[in-house]
């Protein structure tokens, strides 16, 4: 999550460091938990350059843990992307996600009580996996993709799509004249998102101001630059959907999706 909010400005991640906190130190769990962030490190190409460890038996229980980190990158001021330069007529492209990408969960666990769902039963929507495994799929890290776009020429802005979906964090990049215009069929929604709205009884509009529904990173490109850029994404191994355009914004909202937020 660090390294794709460091990206969407044009940046590349140096490096990271980790917090983790805990009542009693389990090996087995540090090792694991370390051995994931050092994964996405490498996926990342920064470089994990310490952390802190802390046993508050007074603050935790025994088996529980915090976990909490930070990421510093670098870029060149004129290459900084701030969403100044999108303008009427660009093409939206959307980067599909591998799941929930680490938002939502509150939702998610309530759901979970609610019909006292089995996380360790096979998945509903994907009996390959348990289902505790198919919520908890890792965040997928677009730094060496949208670096690569970035570097293709034309590329005016990125969103990294997190907690408030597409509704809430497409806005703080786009200038406030203007609408980003999406339509929601260009892409197929993961079927976890569809289990949410049926055992939940989630609402369409509610799903997309808390989910990313399907896609992880929004990239705002210059028509005429549009190609090069979709295919420097798909070089990089992104499934890359054409969802939307920027239009004049009048007395609507910044975002309008199509059929449900206008």
């Amino acid at each position: 999550m660090c390294v794709n909010d460091i990206v969407v400005q044009g940046a590349t991640p140096l490096f990271f460091l980790d917090y983790f906190a805990t009542g009693m130190l389990k090996p087995k769990i540090a090792e694991a938990v370390i051995s994931g962030i050092a994964e996405g490190c490498r996926q990342a190409g920064c470089a994990l350059i310490g952390g802190e460890t802390a046993e508050m038996p007074g603050l935790y229980q025994h088996s529980d843990y915090d976990l909490a980190g930070f990421s510093v990158g670098a870029v060149e001021r004129d290459s900084l992307l701030t969403g100044k330069h999108v303008t009427a007529g660009d093409i939206i492209l959307g980067l599909a996600s591998s799941g929930l990408h680490s938002n939502g969960f509150s939702l998610v666990r309530h759901i979970i009580e609610l019909n006292n769902a089995d996380l360790s039963a096979p998945s509903p929507f994907n009996e390959a996996q348990s289902l505790g495994a198919a919520l908890l799929e890792p965040t997928r890290i677009y730094v060496r993709s949208c670096l690569s776009a970035a570097a293709a020429g034309g590329l005016h802005a990125m969103a990294h799509i997190t907690g408030g979906g597409l509704i809430e964090n497409i806005p703080r990049i786009l200038p406030l004249h203007l609408c980003a215009r999406i339509d929601p069929t260009c892409w197929p929604k993961l079927q976890v998102f569809d289990w949410i709205a049926l055992e939940g009884g989630v609402t369409e509009s509610e799903m997309l101001r808390t989910f990313n529904c399907g896609i992880g990173m929004v990239v705002f490109a210059a028509e005429e630059n549009v190609n090069a850029i979709e295919t420097a994404l798909i070089q990089k191994g992104e499934t890359v959907y054409r969802i939307g355009h920027v239009v004049a914004r009048e007395n609507g909202p910044a975002v309008s999706i199509d059929g449900v937020y206008k």
